[in-house]
């Protein structure tokens, strides 16, 4: 072991992570990210999605129980998605099979989240042998604790000689 991976008493991350490498229930947490106030606008240019929850300070805080604009839902996801994730950005990733979330609080600019990340589940494919279906339990958080967005991802990953 080397660096703080020994200093720490864990394993080192390998630099690519195939089907093979994965446990049930091994749990990495992501760096963090401010949500801006670039990002929410940008977002609604790029998405289309210009409801005024998004866009209208006024109106989101005379008619929604938030007291103010909220970033989209979607927005939160990709940045989470997005976030370095050492243990989970190495995986052999062959394909995202699908993607679930529940908005379950707000996020607003200003907030900082992070992922946390954990293996539920592990099966191998049928239709490509040495892959596997890797089921990820994706919770995000804000600086402040609140879980703002909870979900799984799916994922095919590749074997150690399965990754052409």
């Amino acid at each position: 072991m080397t660096g703080s991976a020994a200093a720490a008493g864990r394993r080192p991350i390998p630099a690519v992570r195939h089907f093979g490498d994965l446990t049930a229930g091994e749990t990495h947490v992501s760096a963090g990210r401010t949500v801006t106030e670039a990002d929410i606008v940008s977002f609604a240019g790029l998405s289309g999605d210009f409801n005024p929850l998004h866009t209208d300070e006024q109106w989101a805080a005379a008619n929604t129980p938030y007291g103010g604009r909220i970033a989209h839902g979607l927005l939160v996801l990709s940045i989470s998605s997005g976030l370095r994730t050492p243990g989970i950005d190495e995986l052999n990733v062959l394909g995202y099979l699908n993607v679930e979330r529940a908005m379950v609080a707000p996020t607003r600019a200003g907030d900082t989240i992070r992922a946390t990340q954990t293996i539920a589940g592990l099966r191998p494919s049928r239709s490509r042998p040495g892959s596997g279906v890797v089921t990820v339990e994706v919770t995000v958080a804000d600086q402040d604790g609140t879980v703002v967005q909870r979900g799984t991802d799916v994922l095919l990953v590749g074997g150690a000689r399965d990754d052409r």
